[in-house]
């Protein structure tokens, strides 16, 4: 295992496990609103200092951590879950079924990301569930075109034909021969697609799509301190370098992930 994905792997593994326990490590709740500490500077007592209702920025970051990890690592589970269903109907039965999925797939990929999301969000009320469920209906699209091409080449292998020469039907051979030889690549491109999952929940938690304040996450934080940003900037910095840190940790345990799964490949192969 490389450098590089020991390094990013454990910035994300110790920003989470802060954010599992915030409530033993800080003593302030993120919610509680102190009149007499409004928009203090850093200082020992409040390391990130204060936001314009006198909350503690640490433990609201801690807080919204946990909230902006958990919904791009299950946004990106449910993503390759439904990806690789669409992957291996349209890669094995091919024809119709393939004209229709990829024909699906192509038109998610056609809109933008973040607009599509967007587009998805404003039907559900915001919260977690309107989130993930944006993230997901806007992920899965990729997934489903790079398990295909995999699928594609894994039915014409030996071992599928052995099994079919052997009387297994179709289900067996998608779910038990083919389906685990998918999902190393489609873990290796989940991981990839994190960075992508928690910048884009930011920016819908910065539009007021996502989870509603007093809640915090780190695109809220971002949007009800902006108005302060020449007073008060920790307020809008320490939550921005947040998402930058924890974006490219994930971006940089993709990369690693997936240069190890292509030298493990060419290695089976040569």
């Amino acid at each position: 295992m490389g450098p590089t994905i020991k390094i990013s792997a454990g910035i994300i593994i110790i920003t989470f496990i802060l954010s599992l326990f915030s409530s033993f490590i800080v003593p302030y709740d993120p919610n509680a609103i102190d009149l007499d500490k409004l928009k203090q500077p850093p200082s020992f007592k409040h390391i990130f200092g204060t936001d314009n209702k006198g909350r503690d920025i640490f433990a609201r970051i801690l807080y919204g951590g946990k909230i902006s990890i958990s919904v791009a690592v299950f946004a990106a589970l449910f993503s390759m879950s439904i990806g690789l269903v669409a992957g291996l109907l349209s890669g094995y039965f091919g024809g119709k079924t393939d004209t229709t999925i990829m024909a699906v797939v192509d038109l998610l990929l056609a809109f933008p990301a973040l607009l599509l999301a967007i587009g998805v969000s404003v039907i559900f009320s915001p919260g977690i569930f309107t989130v993930m469920t944006a993230l997901s209906a806007v992920g899965w699209a990729s997934f489903a075109r790079l398990v295909r091409g995999q699928v594609l080449s894994l039915r014409e292998s030996s071992f599928v034909e052995a099994a079919k020469a052997i009387g297994c039907n179709n289900v067996r051979i998608l779910f038990v021969h083919i389906l685990p030889q998918c999902i190393p690549l489609a873990l290796v491109m989940a991981g990839m697609r994190l960075g992508g999952y928690v910048l884009t929940e930011a920016a819908l938690s910065f539009l007021g799509l996502g989870v509603q304040p007093p809640t915090a996450t780190w695109g809220s934080m971002i949007s009800t301190s902006r108005i302060f940003i020449s007073s008060a900037p920790w307020m809008v910095i320490f939550p921005g370098l947040m998402i930058a840190v924890t974006a490219l940790s994930f971006n940089l345990l993709g990369d690693g992930l997936k240069k190890r799964y292509d030298s493990n490949k060419e290695s089976r192969f040569s």
